[in-house]
């Protein structure tokens, strides 16, 4: 039996035009960019043809390589342009760890203060990943308090904390997914998935932000972890 379609979720090419519209908004000289990196490697490619009188091979592996770049270019500027729009965001964190390609299981706003300060929870190889959003100096104190709640449902399991912000010793939301896919891997996976059922069993007593958090937030696929 043949799948329906989610009317509600746009077509490929809907999807591209979506997205360089974002990075038409974020950065006005993003979409020539990608242009003229197209063109430009179509041109070099072409012009060593001409030199090496194969011209017509030449072309075909100019066209092919000047879509690869293009699309390279836009990737990049889609990532940047969807960074700049998250970035100060409630959740904006979560949005980019929600984006993370591989075992990882990601829980947005395990705790808040009335600051609207967030402690994001992720569960994946390294262990268990808490990432908090918002000064350090307000998130420090809970970060401590998940982690020895946490801890207690997880024994012997490897607990991260990561503050991510704008400060001194923070991860800034650029760099986060990056961040943690470079933490060790101490799991293997039958206990990655041990770890998701311990922690689903916690109590689930923290009210969600007052602010509205990212949603639907397509964020470009992190490297997956081998």
């Amino acid at each position: 039996m043949a799948k329906s379609k989610d009317p509600e979720k746009p077509g490929r090419i809907k999807q591209l035009r979506m997205i360089a519209q974002i990075i038409k908004q974020s950065n006005p000289k993003g979409m020539p960019i990608v242009f003229l990196s197209a063109v430009g490697t179509l041109a070099v490619v072409v012009v060593i043809g001409l030199v090496t009188d194969y011209l017509w091979y030449s072309i075909f592996l100019g066209i092919l390589l000047a879509f690869t770049v293009g699309l390279v270019v836009f990737g990049q500027l889609a990532q940047r342009a969807q960074y700049s729009l998250l970035h100060g965001q409630t959740g904006a964190a979560a949005a980019v760890l929600q984006g993370m390609r591989g075992n990882w299981q990601v829980t947005p706003a395990i705790a808040v203060n009335r600051d609207q300060d967030l402690v994001h929870m992720v569960v994946g190889y390294p262990g268990v990943i808490l990432v908090s959003e918002g000064p350090g100096n307000r998130t420090a104190r809970m970060l401590a308090a998940e982690k020895k709640r946490i801890a207690r449902a997880v024994l012997g399991v490897e607990i991260y904390d990561v503050q991510c912000g704008d400060g001194e010793g923070q991860v800034p939301l650029a760099k986060l997914q990056r961040h943690i896919m470079k933490l060790p891997r101490n799991l293997k996976k039958p206990s990655v998935n041990e770890v998701k059922d311990r922690l689903r069993s916690l109590p689930k007593n923290m009210p969600m932000p007052k602010g509205p958090m990212p949603k639907g937030a397509r964020m470009p696929r992190g490297p997956k972890m081998r």
